[in-house]
């Protein structure tokens, strides 16, 4: 039985990639509905455009029509809280990958969490999903010996910085070790007192061409030095994590998950 979605942001990068994945897996996924915002010159348009497929007789709207079983939403925060609890209304799951959240929007999720599944996810590729995991135990093992510092790419495009996947390996890290995600994270270094300190992680955002997505966490110290990287060549990596949560998620219990779940971690 295929999964039906909601696609949010269906004219941008993310949202057409959806789209074409999931038509192209009838069998596993039916579009029920493709979203942009009312002021889109692209609403009204077949979807298989915008997937570079052939008509499907799906129109792009602003507004939600059918009862599809679960939401794919890489939007933008704006929308994303508008979404949310559209979906608690309708009784629709989420997959959430918008980026940019703030902690009030995480409490929305939370709440909303109390009547619909949701999966969030700052990256969906199964790969970061599996780094997470390894650079926290690194961390928790090797101690304040090691320096950690994070770097991440992204193309010239990106507004956010630094990348949410940035962040959840700082986040992990600090869970693992104990420390505070506020206190013990140094954004970038300028001026001529930069002396790191002892149990910092540091944390650095470059931005240039066309890059989908590059992270490295690096732990040094006197004599050698560890570098785990994440290099994402296409936005297909993130594009089929979540068509896999949404296969998870429509099935899942109200409650608040993460790619960790959709994996079985």
């Amino acid at each position: 039985m295929s999964t039906s979605l909601a696609i949010t942001g269906a004219g941008g990068r993310m949202g057409r990639r959806l789209l074409a994945l999931a038509l192209e897996q009838p069998e596993r996924f039916a579009v029920a509905a493709a979203l942009e915002s009312a002021q889109s010159p692209l609403l009204q348009q077949d979807i298989g455009g915008l997937a570079g497929t052939n008509p499907t007789g799906i129109m792009v709207s602003s507004v939600l029509t059918g009862q599809p079983q679960v939401m794919i939403d890489f939007s933008a925060p704006v929308a994303t809280r508008q979404f949310i609890p559209l979906c608690v209304k309708h009784g629709i799951n989420m997959v959430i990958g918008t980026t940019g959240l703030n902690a009030a929007d995480q409490q929305l999720i939370d709440e909303a969490g109390k009547t619909i599944a949701i999966m969030q996810a700052t990256n969906t590729s199964l790969g970061i999903t599996l780094l997470l995991d390894v650079v926290a135990k690194v961390a928790q093992q090797l101690g304040d010996d090691y320096d950690i510092e994070i770097a991440e790419t992204h193309h010239n495009l990106k507004k956010d910085a630094p990348s949410g996947t940035a962040l959840s390996l700082a986040e992990a890290i600090c869970r693992s070790t104990g420390k505070d995600l506020q206190r013990d994270v140094v954004h970038g270094r300028e001026g001529a007192n930069c002396l790191r300190q002892r149990g910092q992680i540091g944390m650095h955002a470059l931005r240039m061409g066309d890059v989908v997505g590059d992270h490295v966490v690096h732990f040094g110290t006197a004599g050698e030095r560890l570098e785990f990287r994440h290099v994402a060549s296409t936005r297909d990596t993130f594009v089929r994590g979540a068509l896999k949560a949404a296969q998870f998620i429509a099935q899942a219990r109200p409650g608040r998950y993460t790619m960790r779940d959709v994996l079985g971690l």
